[in-house]
C-alpha cells in the first residue's frame, strides 16, 4: 500500500547553516563544512521556517510513497542530525589493543593521519593504516594501550576505526582462543569529553 504523502521535519539548532542543492545537503557550524548526497532516496527536502517560532526547520516529504520509501525519511533525518552534531560537537572513539602475549606496538606517523602496529602476535609485519579525510588519532595519555580517533563525519570515523580493526585479523588460529587485535571501547562526542 502506498500513503499519499509521508513528512517528517526536525528542528535546526542556532548557529547551523544548512543549504540544499538537488538532493546534496551541505551543513556549516563551528567545527567545518560537510556535506552529504541523498540523490539515491526518492524524498523531497525542503528548509522551511516555523511560523510560531520563526526558527528554521527541514521537512522531508515523501509522496506516494512504499514503506521503504516512508523508512527512509527517518533515515535521512538521522543522517542529517549526524552530519549537525559532527560541525558542532565532533565524533570521538576510543580503540583498545588485546593481546593475550605478544604487546601491540602502535606508532603514529604523518602528523597524525597514519599509525604503524607492530608485533601482532610476534609478527615481523608491519601493519600500516590512512586514516580517512579528516581523522585524526593519537595515543591515550591517561590509559595504557588505548587509540583515540576524533573527526567530524561519523562515517569516516568509524570506517578508520573498521579498517584499524581489520588489520588486525587473526590468520589460521582458532579465534576462540586468540582473541589479539585492536577493538572499539568507546564511542562519544568531542565536546562532552572536554
Amino acid at each position: 500500500m502506498k500513503t499519499i504523502l509521508s513528512s517528517e521535519t526536525m528542528d535546526i539548532p542556532e548557529g547551523i547553516e544548512i543549504k540544499i542543492k538537488a538532493k546534496v545537503i551541505e551543513v556549516t557550524g563551528p567545527r567545518g563544512t560537510l556535506t552529504r548526497n541523498f540523490k539515491h532516496l526518492n524524498l523531497d527536502f525542503q528548509l522551511i521556517t516555523d511560523a510560531e517560532t520563526g526558527k528554521q526547520k527541514l521537512k522531508v516529504d515523501a509522496w506516494f510513497g512504499s514503506r521503504k520509501t516512508t523508512a527512509a525519511i527517518r533515515t535521512a533525518l538521522s543522517h542529517v542530525s549526524n552530519l549537525i552534531i559532527g560541525v558542532t560537537q565532533g565524533f570521538r572513539y576510543k580503540m583498545r589493543f588485546v593481546y593475550a602475549h605478544f604487546p601491540i606496538n602502535a606508532s603514529i606517523t604523518n602528523d597524525n593521519t597514519a599509525i604503524e602496529i607492530r608485533n601482532f602476535l610476534g609478527e615481523k609485519k608491519v601493519r600500516k593504516v590512512d586514516m580517512l579525510n579528516g581523522v585524526t588519532v593519537v595515543r591515550s595519555e591517561k590509559v595504557k594501550d588505548e587509540l583515540v580517533l576524533d573527526g567530524n563525519d561519523i562515517e569516516l570515523v568509524s570506517r578508520s576505526c573498521a579498517l584499524i580493526n581489520q588489520k588486525c585479523h587473526v590468520k589460521n588460529k582458532d579465534i576462540r582462543k586468540f582473541l589479539d587485535g585492536i577493538y572499539v571501547s568507546d564511542k562519544a562526542k568531542i565536546e562532552e569529553e572536554a
